[in-house]
């Protein structure tokens, strides 16, 4: 399926060459002069080589027909990450490298989107949001209620990140799983 080049997004498969390509970032760059272009930065699925391309905006590039389908995570070894289909309860395993900078943010049933080409996970998505525990950050300083600097913490998947003061060791927040990022306090 044709599309126009500045209507890919992140996490869309392209056909180019014959090779199957997943799309890590997609910007649209608007010079002063001359025309806007469309900047992909892409990794093809065989092997894992990054390549960055730019197509005018109003380039045909191929999208390759993928399904999409919701998976539950269920563990992972030294082969990659399983997930199980809701629907029809097929396993399928999932590459690290497919799996990428999102891996540390799988839990346990989480419900992601798996993209699926000929049958093969070509792409995944997480859910935006994932709670998670603070299990090492500065102690609470006293009296600092709304100052805008944050604290470095580390999070429960080992992840790091930065945490308004308010947040103690202990604490559960919610944090976006595309760059770990704090969102709020867990309501639970």
């Amino acid at each position: 399926m044709k599309v126009i080049a500045s209507s890919i997004r992140k996490g869309n498969i392209i056909e180019q060459d014959g090779k199957l390509y997943v799309v890590l970032t997609a910007e649209n760059i608007h010079p002063g002069k001359g025309t806007p272009v469309s900047q992909i930065e892409m990794r093809r699925i065989g092997d894992g080589v990054k390549i960055s391309e730019r197509y005018k905006t109003t380039d045909q590039v191929e999208k390759a027909t993928v399904e999409d389908h919701n998976f539950n995570y269920l563990y992972e070894d030294g082969d990659g990450f399983h997930f199980m289909n809701a629907e029809n309860y097929d396993q399928v395993q999932v590459s690290k490298e497919i799996v990428g900078s999102s891996a540390p943010y799988l839990q346990e049933n989480m419900t992601v989107k798996l993209s699926l080409h000929d049958g093969n996970p070509v792409a995944i998505q997480l859910p935006q949001r994932a709670t998670l525990e603070v299990v090492e950050t500065e102690p609470v300083t006293k009296g600092q209620t709304a100052s805008s600097s944050y604290k470095p913490a580390v999070l429960s998947n080992g992840v790091r990140t930065a945490v308004p003061p308010h947040v103690a060791t202990g604490t559960r927040i919610v944090v976006m799983t595309e760059d770990g990022s704090y969102v709020e306090r867990a309501k639970d």
